[in-house]
């Protein structure tokens, strides 16, 4: 028998060490990018400071995957309204691309990371069904993400893991007592009602 650690430990280590050089690269790169620079410096600038946004955000999802495989995934639950919550995770995606509409309800989650699922699960929907914009339409504690075309569905379900985020989203969702399924052109994400 091995003593060595498993691959889960060594990612979730891997996610731990990579976040103090990242820190210092974004960091360093919203500093750079309150000084007036000339051009194209201000724009390469603006350019590292996204990139390493996106990349501590990925490490935020493999981590999360990795404690949920170990068990070790502890959710803080609280209560948010899934109206909010869906507008919320619109707004941190480009202007216009995600409508949200609907009556909202008290769910039971854990919100910063359940928006980010919400947003994950967006963004993909319309990333790779090739859309200018999609819907969400929130029925209380019930989502609906529309239209799902082309290999949309495939990568919103986690049927095939070609987005590390949108993946994530669904074991997120799953692991605070949710669902996540598809019905031809609809996803639909069942949030868990608060008591």
């Amino acid at each position: 028998m091995s003593d060595r650690p498993s691959f889960e430990t060594l990612v979730s280590v891997a996610c731990h060490d990579l976040r103090t050089p990242l820190a210092t690269v974004h960091g360093f790169a919203r500093t750079l990018a309150r000084v007036e620079l000339e051009e194209p410096a201000a724009r390469y600038v603006e350019m590292i400071e996204q990139a390493s946004g996106q990349i501590a955000e990925l490490l935020d999802e493999l981590s999360l995957v990795t404690r949920i495989s170990q068990g070790r995934f502890e959710p803080r639950l609280a209560e948010v309204d899934s109206l909010e919550l869906a507008g919320r995770a619109a707004e941190q995606l480009e202007d216009g691309t995600v409508r949200v509409s609907g009556a909202g309800a008290l769910v039971r989650v854990e919100p910063e990371t359940t928006e980010r699922a919400l947003r994950q699960l967006a963004r993909a929907a319309r990333r790779h069904g090739g859309l200018d914009s999609i819907r969400v339409e929130v029925d209380g504690a019930a989502l609906e993400i529309r239209p799902l075309t082309g290999t949309a569905t495939a990568v919103v379900t986690g049927a095939e893991v070609r987005e590390l985020g949108a993946a994530a989203a669904v074991w997120l969702v799953e692991a605070v007592g949710g669902s996540v399924t598809a019905d031809g052109e609809t996803l639909r994400i069942a949030l868990p009602a608060a008591s």
